[in-house]
């Protein structure tokens, strides 16, 4: 395959995250000739988690490249670290089981940017329905303990693992340049339905909408009009500056004290709906976190959040779909020895492949972690810890097996952070029938077991054989175990870069943030210094609009295709985002 690979391209792309994935469809869409290239594997990177701890091989020569050039090699890692681990532990409580846990990974390569034909796995699960009467759900039995760890194993392809954890907001940037480039197309999306709260050792639902605050029986009529009336300013907040100027240097759950709010409500707000910290957050965060969150609200559920179905993994697929619909090119699992830099300008000329081909472009956008040890010297990272779970049941039952949650576990030690939970059950296409994938997160302090562990055993229970017998567990089992550092480079400036190319552009890794502004951000600002004044991800031509060179019609379509662009606002629903519209009668 690499054999028959263009030798020159306008842009070339070195990794398949949600930043680099929307730089090749923005690129590709204005016209430019895009390769796109990545080498991640999950499943090698769980296998190999102990040599990623240890220093990475470094292409030091350029011995692949045509001598008769005056060239130097930028050098890339031969192996590259798609998990950029500090510390990188799977476990497994099972004792009948000698294969490592990474073969469950082994099937989800879609968690690192590249998805599998989903036919099969939709053929063999259908998506319940969310109108399913209640009475079915008494009808499955009630013996979730049949699911064992090598039953997992053996269903492995219908779990699709993310590395990073994250919601899309209803109103975030990544919804809107979903709809604006029309590629939410080619994905999916289902509802957050639950926000959790935990406190006091227990797990609990949190009121959003209107209807839900009125209809709680958690809260006493006095707490329901006094949440009315705190969100009612928190839309408006900017508009009355006096209300909160004295207490801008505060953090946001000192100005909750002051707002003649119980304790009850003090918790839901800060954790729940802002879901800010109790130390680092300021007043303005906190009420601009708030406002974003009740504008969210009610675009496309009860609550601000959508996930797409199979997994985060799916977006930057849309993305490269959308760059493969305009002849961008996708060369996946395929490594890069090196970047050759002219001596004399002192930019990047082309790249060398595995293969030691020699592809020549005008510009390279990289992902941070294909970056050499010499480029990063003075690069200081930030880390997050994450931990993925399959358990067999819910951290909160309900007659409905099919909740997707997000809940935050504020911090309890000082030093440490806040944990987000996000559970999700079988409908998002993400785990197997009577099985839920969790992932926690947050900004590590410690290695990634010592800062989510304590949360977990909150939360759930170790699966032993002994406890499978029993139907008295009151906590979910864990079934499988993932645990693993991931550095944070989102804050990491150009300037911090040693030697860095003028048309080399870096994109930063994903960051601890649940929405991806961040991503969106970035991916816009670098498009705009490779294209300048060029439009970011327009929508596609309709079929029917494309004018080709002799059609008599041309002069009538070119004003079908003018009033399409015209009318086309932002559509309402769920239609837009790739619900499937219901079939006619």
């Amino acid at each position: 395959m690499a054999d028959n690979l263009p030798s020159d391209f306008d842009v070339i792309v070195i990794g398949t995250g949600l930043p680099e994935s929307i730089i090749a469809a923005a690129c590709s869409r204005s016209g430019q000739r895009v390769l796109h290239v990545d080498s991640q594997d999950l499943h090698k990177d769980v296998e190999e988690a102990g040599a990623l701890q240890k220093n990475h091989a470094f292409v030091t020569s350029a011995d692949s490249v045509e001598a008769a050039e005056a060239a130097e090699a930028a050098c890339l890692p031969t192996a590259d670290a798609s998990l950029n681990t500090r510390s990188c532990e799977t476990l497994a409580e099972q004792t009948q089981s000698s294969e490592p846990e990474s073969s469950l990974a082994a099937n989800d390569a879609e968690a690192a940017g590249e998805k599998e034909n989903h036919s099969d796995d939709k053929a063999t699960e259908e998506e319940p329905s969310e109108n399913v009467p209640k009475v079915q759900d008494t009808t499955e039995p009630p013996k979730k303990n049949k699911i064992t760890y090598s039953q997992i194993i053996k269903e492995g392809r219908r779990f699709n693992i993310d590395l990073v954890s994250k919601l899309l907001y209803s109103r975030g940037l990544l919804i809107d340049l979903l709809i604006k480039s029309n590629v939410s197309r080619y994905a999916e999306f289902k509802n957050i339905t639950r926000i959790l709260a935990f406190r006091d050792g227990i797990v609990e639902q949190v009121p959003c909408s209107r209807a839900d605050v009125f209809n709680s029986k958690q809260l006493t009529m006095v707490e329901k009009r006094m949440l009315m009336k705190f969100l009612t300013f928190c839309m408006e907040y900017e508009e009355h500056p006096d209300e909160y100027k004295a207490y801008e240097e505060t953090t946001f759950s000192e100005y909750l004290k002051t707002q003649k709010l119980t304790p009850n409500l003090q918790y839901f707000i800060l954790h729940s709906i802002a879901m800010t910290s109790e130390t680092t957050s300021h007043t303005v965060d906190g009420l601009k976190a708030t406002k974003n969150f009740l504008h969210c609200l009610g675009r496309y559920g009860n609550t601000p959040f959508l996930f797409p179905l199979y997994g985060q993994g799916e977006l930057p697929q849309c993305f490269c779909r959308m760059c493969a619909v305009f002849g961008g090119i996708y060369c996946l699992r395929h490594s890069v020895q090196c970047l050759v830099v002219d001596k004399e300008s002192r930019k990047c000329k082309a790249m060398i492949d595995q293969f030691g081909q020699r592809i020549i472009s005008k510009h390279f956008v990289i992902e941070d972690s294909y970056l050499s040890e010499n480029t990063c010297s003075r690069v200081q990272y930030r880390q997050i810890s994450r931990a993925v779970l399959i358990t067999d049941g819910s951290v909160l039952k309900t007659e409905s097996d099919q909740q997707v949650s997000i809940m935050t576990v504020p911090a309890e030690e000082p030093g440490s952070f806040a944990v987000r939970v996000i559970e999700l059950c079988s409908s998002t296409m993400t785990c197997m029938k009577g099985t839920y994938l969790v992932h926690l997160t947050c900004v590590s302090s410690k290695t990634a077991r010592e800062d989510l562990e304590p949360v977990v055993q909150k939360l759930f229970t170790p699966y032993t054989e002994m406890e499978a017998e029993s139907e008295h567990i009151e906590k979910p089992r864990i079934l499988w175990a993932l645990y693993f550092n991931m550095r944070d480079s989102s804050d990491i400036g150009r300037d911090c870069y040693n030697d860095l190319p003028s048309n080399v552009y870096v994109c930063s890794g994903p960051d601890c943030d649940l929405g991806n502004d961040n991503a969106v951000k970035q991916a816009e600002t670098l498009f705009q210094q490779i294209c300048p004044n060029e439009d970011f991800c327009p929508a596609p031509p309709n079929p029917e609009d494309i004018v080709f060179d002799g059609d008599s019609s041309q002069q009538e379509a070119s004003e079908s295709t003018v009033i399409s662009e015209t009318n086309s606002e932002t559509p309402k629903g769920n239609k837009d985002l790739g619900y499937p519209e219901k079939p006619s009668k």
